[in-house]
């Protein structure tokens, strides 16, 4: 079963993307009020069909649980994953905004320089900063199956 119907193109480029996502978080000088836009971001993922709330869609590495999922939709990936936590939640939805409904090969292209410069890689905490290395990791992957013609 398709988890997507056909899905128009992304407006911005994945680089201008990143400069949008940047640029929101730079309006919050204090990060209590960064980690509340990244908890409002995850809120707004939407809901994961139930059929991929199982063990064989749950991502290793992570503290809390995420479940992951990307389907080839032309020539295009697109992700879909949810957390049980709020802050998560919010990491999965600055990292589908960038990485889903791109090709591969810009996938592999686009190291997430973004996390740095928003500042995560200096406020999340070790086990976070890790849970957002294999979400990461699993895009990649993905994205490398379906260049090798396995996805």
């Amino acid at each position: 079963m398709s988890m997507t119907e056909e899905i128009a193109p992304p407006d911005a480029s994945i680089s201008e993307e990143q400069e949008d996502l940047i640029a929101e978080f730079s309006f919050f000088d204090d990060w209590m009020d960064r980690y509340q836009y990244l908890i409002d971001l995850g809120r707004k993922l939407p809901d994961m069909p139930e059929e991929f709330i199982r063990d064989e869609f749950k991502l290793k590495g992570c503290q809390s649980q995420v479940w992951f999922v990307g389907e080839a939709v032309g020539d295009r990936l697109i992700f879909r994953a949810i957390s049980d936590a709020a802050i998560v939640s919010g990491l999965v939805a600055v990292l589908l905004r960038i990485y889903s409904n791109r090709t591969p090969r810009e996938i592999l292209d686009t190291e997430p320089d973004f996390i740095a410069e928003i500042g995560l890689e200096t406020h999340l905490s070790p086990t976070r900063k890790n849970g957002l290395g294999a979400m990461v990791t699993a895009i990649k992957k993905r994205a490398t199956m379906a260049l090798d013609g396995a996805g």
